[in-house]
């Protein structure tokens, strides 16, 4: 009997990775509940196992006790609590082995339809696959093998639940990095991705080496490698974006081929204001505006972009409604005027919300005229 349980004990560690010592602390701990079942609190107990030679002692008051004095319900309880510790101690090592493996790609196969999610075999454990990260209209049949990213391991009641997508932008990531050796061996870094699922997804990518080109290591020979990360997302566009870390020449990048005539950096506020060629605005911005923001989340500013026809018609607006403005104002040179805009107060509001001190700043107002400007750019309001 004894050798037996060294053989169950080692078959269970080797197929199921549990490790031997934790099954025996399992073991020792469910006959000291029996035989406290058996023989009351009260009494003085304990319980040994031998790992080498598998042999078990229970010892009441320093006396061994032998399997036959057990109850039947003891007995049983012990069975009960040796099945639960190994289930415990299994599901812990499938937890911690998957919790290890978060942001990396797995291979399945469908199993099961369950409240709307895919439940996927991954061999030791299943792993849940939600529609809501599944690309737009993609459709699995049971018993087909599917591949995802684990993004979270959980744990539950049942045991650890890995959640799975195909929708995150690690999912990207990790496609390169399999198709991509240069990636794989750090050469070419990924610097960035913005990703639309099902859509379109910017990869801005750099390399270490000045002798490998990073975008075109990403494509590889006649398109092979990014043709095998289009087909795995069902004909998703991926654009591969040289990163530079001149702003200007990264966004030029993002946005390309559209062709940038004039480039605005707001370094304060992280905006960029692009003024396009008018005949490519629709592709700088993209269907549904998604190209422009791809790019904008990419570099991480804010991009405005615009033509050169609205360019000068905004131009044209912003300078009709200053005339306005000072029109209303009486004795004001066009000197003084210039100043004024340049200073920031272009409207009747700017000029009404204006203190005496503020004004007094810009050069050739004076304290009165700067008190007359004020007064009469509220009458105009």
């Amino acid at each position: 009997m004894n050798n037996e349980l060294l053989l169950v004990l080692d078959h269970i560690e080797r197929e199921k990775g549990v490790d031997k010592r934790i099954i025996v602390d399992a073991i020792e701990s469910a006959l000291l509940s029996a035989a406290r079942k058996r023989f009351g609190d009260s009494s003085e107990l304990e319980v040994s196992i031998d790992s080498d030679t598998g042999q078990i002692k229970v010892l009441k008051e320093g006396r061994e006790v032998k399997s036959a004095d057990f109850g039947r319900i003891a007995a049983q309880m012990a069975k009960q609590i040796i099945t639960q510790k190994i289930r415990e101690a299994e599901r812990e090592v499938v937890f911690n082995d998957y919790l290890a493996k978060v942001g990396d790609i797995t291979n399945g196969i469908v199993h099961r339809f369950e409240k709307g999610n895919i439940i996927v075999d991954l061999g030791k454990t299943e792993g849940v696959l939600s529609y809501r990260e599944l690309l737009p209209k993609e459709e699995f049949k049971q018993g087909e093998r599917v591949r995802a990213l684990i993004l979270d391991v959980k744990k539950t009641s049942k045991g650890p639940q890995i959640i799975l997508s195909r929708t995150n932008a690690g999912f990207v990531k990790r496609l390169f990095e399999l198709e991509v050796p240069e990636i794989y061996e750090s050469i070419v870094e990924i610097k960035s991705i913005a990703r639309l699922a099902g859509e379109r997804t910017k990869v801005a990518v750099s390399s270490k080496d000045d002798k490998i080109d990073c975008v075109g290591a990403c494509v590889g020979v006649r398109g092979s490698r990014i043709k095998n990360i289009v087909r795995e997302l069902h004909g998703e566009k991926v654009d591969i974006v040289r990163w530079n870390d001149d702003i200007k020449e990264y966004v030029k990048a993002s946005l390309s081929p559209a062709k940038i005539l004039d480039i605005q950096l707001d370094e304060g506020e992280r905006k960029i204001d692009i003024v396009v060629d008018d005949e490519y605005l629709s592709l700088a911005i993209g269907k549904r505006g998604q190209n422009v923001r791809l790019a904008s989340k990419l570099i991480g500013w804010l991009i405005n972009i615009s033509s050169m026809e609205q360019k000068e018609t905004a131009a044209k607006e912003k300078a009709k409604k200053q005339d306005e403005a000072f029109a209303s104002i009486q004795g004001i040179g066009e000197k003084t005027k210039e100043a004024l805009i340049e200073a920031g107060y272009d409207t009747l509001a700017a000029l009404a919300e204006s203190t005496v001190k503020d004004l007094t700043n810009v050069k050739g107002v004076g304290k009165k005229r700067a008190e007359q400007i004020i007064e009469e750019a509220k009458k105009g309001l």
